[in-house]
């Protein structure tokens, strides 16, 4: 008899961390624990695996190997690794026995069956996970309170949400309809937090220092000082007239110091250096329409030639391939979540640019929660509270073993499994796959 399952393992595993938790009563943001999904590389060879890195003293020079590429889980090797340490290793806080526990893991939309196929391998061969969800984040997010009911955890999902998910590889908007996406409206801009760093470091290097090999150290400054501009014109304008009186707009960034421990940080622009009473090795820079042009991507990537529409307008193009009842109800619960959503004025723009686009009768409701990027894994624990309809969503390892992957795929999927599918012939070659597993490289997709 497999072993009773006594907890819920939540992991929202995004590109740039991986939010996860259990799922318990009154389990909140604070319950989350973030993790660096990476593994890096020093320049003293030193490497990093995960949560190893908020020990990280030097960032200089930094090398990043990450198992999500374009929101994709292409690297097993890699993200064994982190999780091992992280779900595994006696000394986390999040260890467990996989076999006693569930697990809902997300993934982005539209991944290639292969991938998905090999996440499962993983799970249920390597792990041995008792059970396992697989879920597009998005339908996550709809197990939220959506400002509606706040600190009481729904019994179902809302009934439309359109989420608008801006996170480290691209920005996804998500039709989710009963507590399900609705795949034929699901749309992507090629604009994420990577993008928007590497253009940033592109326009330093030109305009200041070489940066091209500071990825952690222009992250940094991007979430410090850039913002999102609600009138891109008359800002640009004013960084161009830089008048004695000083700039708000302009600000000076002090860059770290690693041999001496100092962490670099933003400050106000002061034309004469000498009332900054600045140290003789002080190294800083000034940044003027660098801090809104680059998240301005995010609204119009045709200002880097990319043929793409901003993220207001992929809204309306994702609502006209939805069923006309449903238009109204989503617009009226559109929730903004990842990391992107941080920057300050997204909301503002955001929201302003919507209510432009929507039709004039139409309640536009935008919801930015207090934690954007906790959002979906909150949303995963008010799922495995509600213990029935994870148990109607979950697929147990005696299942998996039973009827192999695809009919675990389309489990997920949610399409109709014919009677008597995952015979002993399945179960025959399941069996086989289950023993050959480990003598082969799942990460050589």
């Amino acid at each position: 008899m497999p072993p009773a399952l006594n907890q819920t393992l939540v992991v929202d595993n995004g590109a740039y961390t991986i939010k996860a938790g259990f799922a318990k009563q009154g389990a909140g943001p604070d319950s989350c624990s973030v993790i660096p999904n990476c593994i890096a590389r020093g320049r003293d060879r030193k490497v990093f695996v995960g949560t190893e890195l908020d020990s990280c003293k030097d960032f200089g020079g930094m090398g990043f190997r990450r198992p999500v590429e374009r929101g994709y889980l292409v690297n097993w090797e890699s993200e064994k690794e982190i999780w091992d340490r992280a779900f595994l290793d006696t000394a986390s806080h999040l260890a467990c026995d996989p076999r006693k526990t569930t697990l809902v893991l997300t993934e982005a939309p539209n991944a290639p069956s292969t991938l998905q196929t090999n996440c499962d391998q993983i799970i249920f061969e390597e792990y041995e996970f008792g059970a396992y969800y697989r879920c597009i984040g998005a339908s996550l997010v709809a197990w939220n309170d959506l400002g509606q009911d706040a600190g009481k955890p729904p019994t179902a999902p809302a009934e439309c949400a359109m989420v608008v998910d801006s996170g480290h590889s691209f920005t996804h908007v998500i039709p989710v309809i009963r507590g399900k996406v609705y795949h034929p409206a699901v749309r992507r801009v090629d604009v994420g937090g990577k993008f928007l760093t590497n253009y940033f470091k592109e326009m330093v290097s030109i305009r200041h220092y070489n940066m091209i090999d500071e990825t952690h150290v222009m992250n940094e400054i991007k979430e410090a000082v850039c913002f999102v501009s609600t009138d891109f014109s008359a800002d640009l304008e004013k960084c161009k007239r830089m008048k004695k009186g000083g700039n708000p707009i302009v600000m000076d960034y002090v860059l770290p110091d690693y041999n001496e421990g100092k962490a670099g940080y933003a400050r106000a622009h002061a034309p004469r250096q000498g009332k900054l009473a600045m140290g003789p090795d002080e190294q800083h820079m000034t940044l003027g329409n660098e801090r809104f042009t680059v998240p301005e991507l995010l609204f119009t990537p045709s200002d880097v030639g990319m043929k793409q529409a901003g993220i207001p307008e992929v809204v309306m193009q994702s609502l006209e391939k939805v069923p006309e009842q449903f238009r109204d109800l989503l617009l009226a619960n559109v929730v903004i979540v990842g990391g992107n959503i941080n920057i300050p004025g997204f909301l503002e723009r955001f929201e302003m640019e919507l209510r432009i686009l929507a039709p004039a009768e139409t309640v536009v409701r935008v919801i930015k929660p207090d934690y954007p990027t906790k959002y979906t894994w909150q949303g995963g624990v008010n799922l495995a509270l509600n213990q029935s309809a994870l148990t109607a969503r979950a697929i147990t390892r005696a299942e998996y073993l039973e009827h192999g992957s695809s009919w675990v795929a389309k489990k997920f999927a949610g399409l109709p499994i014919p009677a008597g599918a995952g015979s002993s012939g399945a179960g025959g070659e399941r069996s086989s796959a289950s023993a050959s597993h480990k003598k082969r490289r799942v990460s050589d997709v």
